[in-house]
């Protein structure tokens, strides 16, 4: 089967930058439905007509990836917006921060007793990135998910 709308895609992946660095490896394969941009649109572009066994390379420039470094994109945020909980912040950290359209990642530049100064940058933002991938299921999306505009699982039972 190739890949298409409404098929939910099983791939594993590393992640470079464009000096090679591994940046991100996926241990168990990363499953979406495709057509539903739920993954980088230019990538989900590329998937379109693989089969299982196929193996890419993709490689995005920050225009079609994670977007251009905003210089001004910094924001103080209350500690208590953040969706991702820790007893220590530090800067450089990574954490979720809960947003008018959802939790989006930043990067602590500044804590302090109650706020933290974030750079609302995706933290790949500016990166050329290098997606090396390996398809390892493709198959057709269950009514369900396709309303719910995403996959439940390798099998499609998975409940959220």
């Amino acid at each position: 089967m190739e890949i298409a709308k409404d098929c939910v895609v099983a791939f594993r992946y590393t992640l470079q930058d464009d000096q090679d660095k591994e940046i991100e490896k996926s241990d168990e394969p990363v499953e979406y439905l495709h057509g539903y941009q739920n993954i980088l649109p230019a990538l989900e572009q590329q998937l379109l007509g693989k089969s299982v066994g196929d193996e890419l390379s993709v490689t995005l420039a920050p225009a079609r990836a994670y977007g251009l470094r905003q210089e001004d994109a910094f924001q103080r945020i209350p500690i208590k917006h953040l969706a991702t909980k820790h007893k220590r912040y530090k800067p450089g950290m990574i954490v979720k921060v809960n947003m008018e359209k959802g939790a989006r990642d930043v990067v602590i530049v500044k804590v302090g007793k109650f706020n933290l100064d974030v750079d609302t940058n995706h933290p790949l933002a500016g990166k050329t990135l290098t997606f090396n991938i390996s398809i390892q299921e493709v198959r057709a999306a269950t009514s369900e998910e396709t309303s719910h505009g995403h996959s439940h699982g390798v099998h499609g039972h998975s409940h959220h």
